[in-house]
């Protein structure tokens, strides 16, 4: 996968309009430059580039776990061990790296990334089976990938057609085809699927949201994977140029398939079929970005659910707890930022983003929410790679010549902007580095 080359534009001598007065004009005209909401700092790329590296090692073991809940597990009344992904679902090829890829992002291994297994077989104490490490928690928290899928699920209909898809009467058809092959044999289950139909579709139709988000979790991994070594290579010398690479890494594989199948008593069902033709895209990183980054939900505990008390907003387009606006130094309090995967990304770090900690505050007492500040940042870089492929796919050129094109660009910026002009918002925050 080619590096792009940065669509670094001089404003002041090719842009005909006047001035932003957005509160956040500075911004605007960095992304109308080609650069990030993030600043182009040594320091800024050296955290993002350390933090998407954690990230993908756990993430390697989501999107894997994510296809065998959806796959697999299905419809287990006891779903006991849905974290114990199977062998065969370690050594899943991963569609993005391996010399069998069609279209290889990470030059490196297809199968479970040898940090990750290490991790799984050691854990933070010592060699044991499976099953104490996850007793005593000494493991990979699954919790938050099932977090975003719930996220997702909840905030419905963010794009695509993937959610009409799931109340149309095919995907019905398809859905009770699976759940009585899945039955069969068990009397109880199929009295309750015929006593409450539509709760056992229900789970079906989250059932497909985990398939939706382990797929566009396998793209993720070796992208950041990628990311990584051409860094340690020194072919990532700016944010700009990682923003670029996620923005060319967007539309590569735009069009991928999503789908949900089932594997029972080895036959394949499709209840989200192929041919379908929903996208990576559309379906799933669109969706992803508006309910992951954006909205989630309020951690339980710290807002009251009670309509009465109208402490949650009333309509889905206020909700703003998602980690563009989390508080990271409360751990675990308002706004809430992603504890788990914190926790998660804590064994992973690479040794020149630990170096970078020890530096500041109180150095490894405080590694979680220093890491978690570079989460956000590394997160205000991703969300400015899908402005900017938004802007490649629905607008105009950086360096479009026609005034009324670039007009249509800024209001476009001023609109995704808007999204930041909340108290709570950090865009303001990462401008600087004192923010830690």
């Amino acid at each position: 996968m080619t590096i792009p080359t940065p669509a670094v534009v001089d404003r002041a001598a090719t842009d005909p309009l006047p001035p932003s007065q957005h509160r956040w004009a500075e911004v605007i005209h960095r992304l109308e430059a080609g650069g990030s909401m993030l600043p182009d700092t040594p320091e800024n790329l050296r955290q993002i580039i350390g933090i998407y590296k954690a990230y993908a090692v756990p993430m390697d073991f989501y999107w894997r776990d994510l296809l065998y809940i959806a796959e697999q597990i299905f419809l287990n009344p006891l779903p006991a061990f849905k974290y114990f992904p199977s062998q065969e679902y370690l050594d899943r090829p991963n569609s993005y790296a391996g010399d069998q890829s069609p279209l290889r992002i990470w030059r490196g291994t297809d199968k479970a990334h040898p940090e990750l297994l290490e991790f799984m077989a050691r854990g933070e104490t010592t060699r044991m089976p499976k099953l104490l490490h996850h007793l005593w928690h000494d493991r990979i928290n699954m919790e938050f990938a099932e977090a975003c899928m719930q996220a997702m699920y909840w905030h419905q209909g963010m794009g695509g057609r993937f959610n009409d898809y799931l109340d149309s009467e095919a995907y019905r058809a398809n859905a009770d085809r699976a759940i009585k092959a899945y039955f069969r044999g068990n009397p109880v289950m199929q009295g309750l699927y015929r006593l409450f139909p539509e709760m056992v579709l229900e789970q079906v139709k989250q059932l497909s949201y985990y398939a939706n988000l382990g797929l566009f979790w396998e793209v993720m991994a070796p992208v950041f994977f990628e990311m990584s070594d051409l860094y340690d290579e020194g072919k990532l010398t700016s944010v700009p140029e990682a923003m670029d690479f996620l923005v060319n890494g967007i539309f590569a594989v735009a069009g991928r398939p999503i789908y949900h199948h089932v594997f029972i008593d080895g036959e394949c069902h499709e209840i989200i079929p192929k041919s379908e033709g929903f996208t990576w895209l559309y379906e799933a990183a669109l969706p992803y970005v508006e309910a992951v980054f954006y909205r989630t939900s309020p951690f339980r505990g710290t807002k009251s659910y009670n309509a009465q008390a109208q402490q949650v907003p009333a309509e889905q387009k206020d909700f703003h707890y998602g980690i563009l606006y989390a508080d990271v130094f409360p751990v675990g309090s308002a706004g809430i930022p992603p504890t788990l995967l914190m926790q998660d990304m804590l064994h992973f770090l690479p040794p020149y983003l630990k170096e970078i900690y020890q530096q500041h505050r109180r150095g490894e007492e405080d590694q979680l929410i220093q890491l978690g500040i570079t989460f956000q940042r590394s997160m205000y870089n991703v969300t400015s790679a899908v402005i900017q492929a938004l802007r490649a796919a629905l607008f105009y050129p950086l360096d479009d010549p026609d005034p009324a094109h670039r007009l249509a660009n800024r209001r476009f910026f001023e609109t995704q902007m808007d999204r930041f002009l909340r108290p709570e918002a950090r865009l303001g925050d990462i401008q600087t580095q004192d923010y830690r």
